[in-house]
């Protein structure tokens, strides 16, 4: 039999890698290592290449820091004494049975397994499972980059490949499908229960008029500020998925009551929002919501204080027909025979625009965000974005002043590419918000040089700069927040304009900021606890 692949061929790969701007040479060099393993080896080998050690609905994780990490390197790690060559598979195996160790005395535990770990590895190898561990390769191989050397390397369609990582959610499992059944293996692969699909996405776009425009008589759904979840029921078990594919159903026990009660009693998958409501049954905003999703501990205490309203918007299976190629209209219509009218979404179809726009209006003075617009012939397509689907929501914009800014990874590699945003508090700067969003390459190089030039002081991620460059930005909502010493916190920052012609004495200060929290709650609830 073949010996196993070593971990230093897959160490010595992410290096040339990282040496490479070429997507075409990213992918040739790829798919040639893929090409090489054994079958049993992809999975875990595209895993640890894109700086994951499972798939993306998994909810394990290594629970390491940097001081353990230190403590590891300094102790031992890449000592030579005992050094054997390390597989693939081994690397991929202790870095699982590091995530797996819980409860008492598994902190050392972690700690063992990693100092075998890196007392095996050489220093390039070591150096690659640390960036494994942090998730950061820095070597420019994101999940697409990673699609398209599967396919290359498997002989299959990008689509085809694309579509069964949407259906399956584990890029390992897809690769190792292509790899060893190739397009046929990928197009027998069908959505199943209790494996959440990637959601389908949507562009942004300004007005109800424009998405008429572009698909004529329109479905308009209210844009809830809410959070969206897949709900997989298969006989007796209901299951509920986050929109990053999460299992959160410990978490929500009334929405799994409400799906057992009240939605039909045949197997589905089915999508919709969550909204957390407050008095006068008024949302509360997303932060609030949060405090549900992220809850272990008494649950049913946070049942009572932050209840829950379920709305749905569309099925994607229904005892054991798969629909996600059935137009909209037709989902819509298997929905509604098995949903009561009040769990399903605000609707509206029209191709009047005064009709939107006051259906628009309806839904802001509600304290959501805005509206969906889908065409009504349009097919599901999981985790892509297109035009079929649109998004319309009303962004507030602030002008801040950049403080500092973190280097980039990545694709941003050499670029100042995650900026710190701040006001003025009347005696300094106070940061609230970053973001790396908004911005072309050509804007990345000047906004590199330019706040270079008005350096302070730096370590070695990140350079603060004297207070002069002004950005606007556009934001979804403003939160409070104990991480920033403004205490309040932009939900989806991004920049929209850089504002040369301003002064950092004409940016917004922080009662505005102040201002802008306060008028949220005009239609919003506010949490009493």
């Amino acid at each position: 039999t073949q010996a196993m692949t070593r971990f230093r061929e897959l160490a010595d790969l992410c290096f040339h890698l990282e040496s490479t701007q070429k997507r075409t040479e990213e992918i040739e060099l790829i798919s040639g290592f893929l090409k090489s393993l054994q079958i049993e080896e992809v999975s875990p080998a595209v895993l640890l290449i894109i700086g994951s050690v499972f798939p993306e609905f998994d909810p394990r994780t290594l629970d390491v820091g940097w001081k353990t990490v230190s403590k590891v390197l300094k102790s031992g790690g890449q000592s030579t004494l005992f050094r054997r060559d390390l597989t693939i598979n081994q690397v991929h195996r202790v870095l699982s049975d590091i995530a797996s160790q819980t409860g008492p005395g598994s902190r050392r535990m972690k700690e063992q397994l990693l100092e075998g770990l890196l007392t095996s590895a050489d220093k390039v190898e070591s150096e690659i499972i640390v960036r494994i561990i942090f998730g950061e390769m820095r070597i420019g191989v994101n999940e697409g980059v990673m699609l398209e050397a599967l396919a290359h390397a498997s002989g299959s369609p990008l689509r085809l490949v694309r579509r069964a990582l949407m259906m399956r959610g584990n890029i390992g499992e897809v690769a190792e499908i292509a790899l060893r059944e190739g397009e046929r293996g990928l197009s027998r692969i069908e959505p199943s229960i209790f494996i959440p699909l990637k959601p389908m996405l949507a562009e942004m776009t300004e007005d109800p008029s424009t998405a008429l425009e572009t698909q004529g008589e329109t479905a308009f759904e209210y844009k809830y500020d809410g959070a969206r979840i897949q709900i997989h029921r298969r006989r007796g078990e209901v299951r509920v998925f986050s929109r990053r594919l999460s299992d959160v159903t410990e978490s929500l026990p009334d929405i799994v009551e409400l799906v057992k009660c009240r939605i039909g009693n045949k197997d589905i998958i089915v999508e919709g929002e969550v909204i957390a409501i407050g008095k006068d049954e008024k949302p509360l905003p997303f932060q609030d919501l949060m405090r549900r999703f992220t809850r272990v501990k008494d649950v049913e205490e946070m049942v009572k204080k932050i209840p829950l309203h379920l709305k749905l918007f569309d099925v994607l299976y229904l005892d054991g027909e798969v629909l996600i190629d059935e137009p909209y209209n037709i989902r819509w219509m298997k929905l509604s025979e098995i949903t009561p009218r009040n769990l399903l979404a605000d609707r509206l179809v029209t191709s009047t625009p005064s009709e939107a726009d006051k259906f628009m209006e309806a839904a802001l003075r509600a304290g959501h965000e805005g509206l969906m617009a889908k065409r009504l012939d349009s097919h599901y397509t999981p985790g892509s974005r297109g035009k079929a689907w649109l998004k319309i929501k009303p962004a507030e914009t602030l002008d801040v002043v950049i403080v500092a800014a973190d280097w980039g990874t990545g694709r941003r590699r050499g670029w100042l590419s995650n900026y710190h945003l701040a006001v003025w508090s009347g005696d300094e700067y106070l940061v609230i918000g970053k973001t790396f969003k908004g911005l072309t390459d050509a804007e990345f190089e000047w906004m590199t040089e330019k706040l270079l030039s008005l350096k302070q002081s730096e370590t070695e991620y990140t350079v603060y700069v004297e207070p002069d460059l002004v950005v606007e930005v556009a934001f979804n909502e403003i939160q409070r927040s104990p991480h920033y010493e403004s205490g309040f916190a932009l939900r989806f920052a991004r920049i929209t304009r850089i504002r040369e012609d301003k002064n950092p004495d004409m940016a917004d200060d922080l009662e505005k900021v102040r201002e802008l929290y306060e008028r949220q709650f005009r239609y919003k609830a506010k949490m009493s606890i």
